[in-house]
């Protein structure tokens, strides 16, 4: 891959444009459906002017293996379901590079292990890890922080749970404060249905108060299902290898166990399920929930409305009054949006809600986010 920067870029990286931002190097490992809309959404991330420690993000370097810098290219610019961007994109094959419209040069490479791409020689500080494949904080450390890149790659960013000790799963809006920048060189955006749940559960467990729960997602294909009936090698699930284009498949989700680690009272009170459905985008949670106390439809549909237009969870929990369907919600940035018209209320404390999201976008912009945050830590 084309060096596109010395680790001397490490020392100056706190250079401020032009615009007075910080610069921040970033690196993508994995160019799947996350890894290309968090760098359409970095690439264009601009900061509020307000912002006295306003950063802009430069991507440096891109690994994706097995993916070739043109197909790399040519599915960052066209998407299937999320539109064209807004700027052209192409591979430069001589100088392993893609190209931007607007001038931006990014390095590319195809190797399978993280610790083997030019992170440090790109100046990398930040690197957002999409594969899904590295989920153990001492491998991740390995690949990231040894003796090639430690002295230049800062923090590590995945898009997947890692369940390890010394990791700080965030739901962006609801614990991100509790990162800290001297503890945590690890970070996960935890799943992309946990962030839609989390906010909901978050503010029901705090106003009332939670006995259990359960929750099924209504889940859209994934890249870990056959297209039509085949074996499938990269899930341990039967139903999986049936095809995804004509099928309702039950299957797991972690999402509700993942939930208890951003709120351990929670723990042993939550479980849930997925039903994979042959749609391409736009997904919905079914959350039923115990209410310590009776409650009315009325109370909480307040209560939820609220905490979408006030505080921590403006942006990040929205509140739908109109009668919406699944593609009203396709490129949506909020990371679980409430169908008020859904909300019930049986016998006073069984609570039934449903909440929408576009897994896909939704939670590139919560990786977008924790980006910003950390960023403006290093």
């Amino acid at each position: 891959a084309t060096v596109l920067a010395t680790c001397a870029d490490c020392a100056t990286r706190a250079t401020m444009s032009s615009s007075d931002a910080r610069v921040v190097r970033v690196g993508i490992n994995g160019f799947g459906r996350i890894g290309r809309l968090a760098f359409r959404l970095l690439h264009d991330y601009v900061a509020p002017e307000d912002d006295p420690a306003a950063i802009r993000f430069v991507i440096a370097h891109i690994n994706e293996c097995p993916g070739t810098g043109a197909s790399c290219a040519y599915l960052a610019e066209f998407d299937s379901v999320h539109g064209r961007w807004g700027h052209g994109i192409e591979y430069d094959e001589d100088a392993s590079m893609i190209r931007v419209s607007d001038g931006s040069a990014i390095g590319f490479s195809r190797c399978s292990r993280p610790s083997e791409a030019p992170w440090s020689d790109a100046g990398c500080e930040v690197i957002l890890e999409c594969t899904g494949a590295f989920l153990k904080l001492k491998e991740l450390e390995s690949e990231y922080f040894g003796e090639r890149h430690g002295h230049c790659v800062k923090k590590v960013i995945v898009s997947a749970p890692v369940k390890c000790a010394g990791v700080l799963n965030v739901v962006y809006g609801v614990n991100h404060e509790e990162y800290d920048a001297e503890t945590h060189r690890v970070v996960t955006a935890a799943s992309c249905t946990t962030n839609c749940i989390a906010p909901v559960i978050g503010v029901i467990q705090r106003e009332i108060g939670i006995h259990r729960g359960s929750i099924t997602t209504v889940h859209n294909v994934t890249n870990t299902q056959s297209m039509v009936d085949a074996p499938n090698v990269k899930k341990d699930d039967l139903r999986r290898a049936r095809s995804g284009l004509v099928n309702l498949a039950p299957t797991s989700t972690g999402s509700a166990t993942a939930v208890q680690l951003i709120f351990p009272e929670l723990k042993g009170k939550l479980n849930g399920m997925a039903i994979r459905v042959p749609l391409i985008n736009g997904w919905i949670t079914d959350i039923v929930l115990e209410t310590k106390r009776a409650v009315t439809v009325e109370e909480v549909n307040a209560l939820l409305e609220k905490h979408a237009n006030e505080g921590p969870l403006v942006g990040i929990m929205g509140f739908e009054k109109k009668p919406l369907v699944s593609t009203d919600f396709i490129n949506d940035e909020r990371s679980g949006i409430v169908d008020a018209e859904s909300t019930m209320v049986v016998d006073g404390t069984h609570l039934k809600l449903y909440v929408w999201y576009d897994n896909e976008y939704g939670y590139s912009a919560r990786c977008r986010d924790l980006a910003v945050y950390i960023s403006k830590q290093l």
